[in-house]
């Protein structure tokens, strides 16, 4: 660990990153509460750019393993999705239903200031555009705003879009089409992204079965999509074409694959493999699965544009449409040499970094 840097109201701490990763910083402003960490994976490619997470986790450990797992991935997505940007994330540590405030949010502004353009940070789970908004009240290394000449606002539909299209991109491969009238899906978490993707899902003639904790959004689904509302704890047991996680990661572990009867795993989580082991199980299984990193890069084109002051829609439409062609070379790559999608993936990631 290194030494201590007081800015106003904020000190900032820099600690010993994982091998490989550029950057693990650590900050805390007593006045508002603010516990938060940036890890910032790669600058090769740019400066990192990835979300802010508010998620209250039980220990320190498990906040550093959760950020600098997604830094690395915020790199690959990023490189997915062919954008001149590093990798980077950031969490903040806490309830934010409870103890989330625009002071909070502000002093985390501080924080990314200090950190002089290495790390754009936007919204993600538990963060929302006005908090980025409070965020930009100390500092211009912000995207994902609701106002300005580049303003992109929430990223979430966009993401969704990308999902969708690579959730096509994925039964034309396997079946010959992306035809998904009668097609049962089964949609793990009805997040902002979650929502949007089954909204499209619906519209495109899919059956929907739905879980979430939140019992308003799963109920939401059954009025407006005709979902069928299942627990949690059932969602992965459903006799379906597609599961699509989209909650949060680690979804596809060892025993959570021993249960899946979906063909095909296309969705927006994160981190969808609890390990590496996973994505060949899941080949070993006969279930097709789309990377998550080349599936969920919509948000960050469209947050890439705010941050590169790019106005042109056809710069969004090209690299969203751009991540199913990604996919199809990933999965012609896997059916040429037998290997599983997401080492056919780290691979052609890695072959674009160098």
């Amino acid at each position: 660990m290194n030494q201590v840097v007081t800015k106003p109201n904020v000190a900032i701490r820099e600690l010993e990153p994982r091998e490989g990763y550029e950057r693990l910083v650590e900050a805390r402003d007593e006045q508002t509460g603010l516990h938060a960490l940036v890890s910032i994976h790669s600058l090769r490619r740019g400066p990192a750019a990835g979300g802010c997470r508010m998620f209250n986790y039980a220990r320190i450990e498990d906040a550093i393993y959760d950020v600098e797992r997604l830094s690395r991935g915020m790199t690959y997505k990023n490189a997915a999705a062919d954008l001149p940007l590093g990798g980077g994330k950031s969490v903040i540590i806490g309830d934010p239903k409870t103890q989330k405030t625009p002071e909070l949010m502000r002093a985390f502004g501080k924080l990314i200031e200090c950190l002089a353009g290495d790390y754009y940070t936007a919204e993600d789970v538990g963060v929302s555009p006005q908090d980025m908004a409070y965020v930009a009240e100390r500092t211009s290394y912000v995207a994902g705003l609701e106002g300005g000449e580049f303003a992109s606002g929430d990223p979430s539909p966009v993401t969704a879009r990308g999902v969708f299209l690579c959730l096509k991109q994925t039964l034309k491969h396997r079946l010959g089409s992306d035809d998904l009238t009668g097609k049962t899906v089964a949609v793990q978490g009805l997040g902002h992204v979650g929502m949007s993707l089954a909204g499209m899902l619906h519209a495109a003639g899919a059956k929907l079965i739905v879980s979430d904790i939140n019992d308003a959004a799963v109920r939401a689904a059954e009025v407006d999509f005709g979902a069928m509302v299942v627990s949690p704890d059932d969602i992965l047991r459903q006799d379906v074409d597609v599961f699509a996680p989209c909650a949060m990661g680690g979804a596809l572990s060892a025993d959570a694959i021993a249960v899946l009867k979906a063909r095909f795993v296309v969705g927006a989580a994160n981190n969808q493999l609890a390990d590496d082991t996973c994505g060949q199980r899941m080949q070993d299984a006969g279930i097709l699965y789309a990377p998550d990193y080349v599936v969920n890069g919509g948000g960050i084109v469209n947050v890439a544009m705010e941050i590169l002051k790019v106005a042109d829609p056809a710069y969004r439409e090209s690299r969203i449409a751009g991540l199913a062609k990604t996919l199809e070379q990933v999965f012609v790559r896997a059916d040429e040499t037998g290997e599983p999608p997401h080492s056919v993936a780290d691979k052609l990631i890695e072959s674009r970094l160098r």
